[in-house]
């Protein structure tokens, strides 16, 4: 593929300022990239590959808002290769079994998104066949490190009470809150416990299908939503059971994200 040679691209991330910056990075590479669509969950993906022929590649973060996007990979054959951007770098093997060109750490540097597209450009222009027998040999390789580069979720915190350690199951807790730079976690029941993670840490070992960074504040299991409102500038009020002291809110970034994730979680 000569360098001035147009391709084309889909773009998967749930951060609407990310994806504004990841395309003004596109275009100070120098490469002439049609972007055919921005997605920014699981399931819109799947419903749009679903209906799509497949772009000549695929950027994607790794954490969506309604589950990872290796989900979408699993579900679906799209043949086409992915570059991979996420905040963690967890998941790098496992990146590689599905046409995984590269994976970037999130903040992306300039000179490693042009680097990776030089790598796409310079795969694309060998052989198909060698294309195909590569990731062919790459996802046998990767099919058996499978058991130990999967995601592996919390099934249960042990916390203090008085002077004992008590197991809470992760099936029993509505949410997980900061306050006083503490966090703690309010079971189903009402009960509160201190935590010693921070909401960062929790949220990557717990099941995405099953939690939900709401805000800052807050990381909240699909059994604790009542309802959810309309607010101001586009944010939505969230009703948890057990109340919190506080009003819980989604930002309007997440907000669709927020909603395509509980849909999927009823």
């Amino acid at each position: 593929m000569p360098f001035n040679t147009p391709f084309t691209c889909v773009i998967i991330e749930d951060e609407p300022l990310a994806v504004s910056r990841l395309e003004k990075m596109l275009e100070k590479t120098g490469y002439r990239i049609e972007i055919l669509g921005r997605i920014e969950s699981v399931t819109q993906a799947i419903q749009w590959f679903s209906s799509n022929p497949p772009p000549q590649l695929i950027l994607s973060d790794i954490q969506l808002g309604d589950g990872i996007s290796f989900q979408i990979f699993e579900k679906l054959q799209v043949n086409c290769p992915v570059i991979f951007t996420t905040s963690y770098d967890e998941y790098a093997i496992r990146a590689f079994k599905v046409q995984s060109i590269d994976y970037l750490l999130k903040p992306i540097k300039q000179e490693d998104l042009k680097a990776a597209l030089d790598k796409f450009v310079a795969q694309k222009s060998q052989d198909t066949h060698h294309w195909s027998e590569f990731q062919q040999q790459m996802a046998s390789i990767m099919s058996q490190l499978d058991p130990v580069t999967k995601p592996k979720f919390r099934e249960r915190f042990l916390v203090r009470q008085a002077d004992q350690l008590i197991p809470i199951p992760v099936g029993e807790i509505a949410y997980f809150f900061t306050r006083n730079d503490w966090t703690c976690i309010s079971t189903l029941e009402g009960k509160q416990f201190l935590v010693d993670f921070r909401l960062d840490d929790l949220e990557q070992m717990l099941d995405p299908s099953l939690f939900f960074r709401l805000n800052r504040q807050f990381l909240a299991s699909a059994a604790s939503l009542r309802k959810a409102y309309n607010h101001l500038n586009g944010k939505l009020k969230i009703d948890l059971e057990p109340l919190p002291e506080e009003e819980v809110f989604v930002s309007r970034e997440k907000a669709s994200g927020f909603k395509t994730w509980w849909e999927s979680a009823i």
